[in-house]
């Protein structure tokens, strides 16, 4: 009988490290991606609040046209980074009960996925304004810059390094576990 388990010769089991069901394994990545989205959602509300009020500052008529549109372009990103990371919460309460727990983790996977590169677009973005703002110099993009690489190195080369080193790192489909 198919209980999503292992074979008898435990080769899946070996293999993932954990003796579980398909729909237990779901349940445990929902409950894992839950906690990652908490951290990442709260920095970008606070982020996209903080976006939101610039324009109300007396100062936002003095910026130039440049500066203006790379706060337009931030506000986009910040925008679309929340949808895409309060994305994973509606697609789970759509599909709740349907029986689509681990075809839900793995959408709700993606979409946290795209959010992350989004908020590190929206990070970059907003920094280059600030930065445009605080030193009306080259210095800026410089900074930005150095600030974008440790961020990129920090959130996708690491992971990604550790992966290619792990020879655990991938499960039968080609998914991380």
């Amino acid at each position: 009988m198919d209980n999503g388990r292992a074979d008898r010769d435990g080769r899946d089991d070996a293999h993932r490290g954990r003796d579980e069901t398909t729909e237990e394994r779901a349940d445990r990545r929902w409950t894992e991606l839950l906690q990652e989205l908490r951290v990442a959602q709260t920095g970008v509300q606070i982020l996209f609040g903080f976006l939101l009020a610039v324009v109300f500052q007396p100062r936002f008529t003095t910026l130039s046209d440049t500066d203006r549109t790379i706060y337009v372009v931030t506000v986009l990103l910040g925008s679309a980074t929340a949808a895409a990371l309060i994305g994973p919460v509606s697609y789970h309460r759509l599909l709740t009960g349907r029986h689509l727990k681990p075809e839900t983790v793995v959408w709700a996977s993606r979409l946290t996925l795209l959010g992350l590169v989004l908020l590190f677009c929206t990070m970059c973005s907003a920094l280059l304004l600030i930065m445009r703002v605080a030193l009306h110099n080259t210095l800026a993009l410089w900074l930005v810059g150095g600030m974008a690489l440790w961020s990129f190195v920090c959130w996708f080369v690491f992971p990604a390094w550790a992966m290619a080193r792990s020879p655990n790192g991938r499960d039968r489909a080609g998914r991380g576990a």
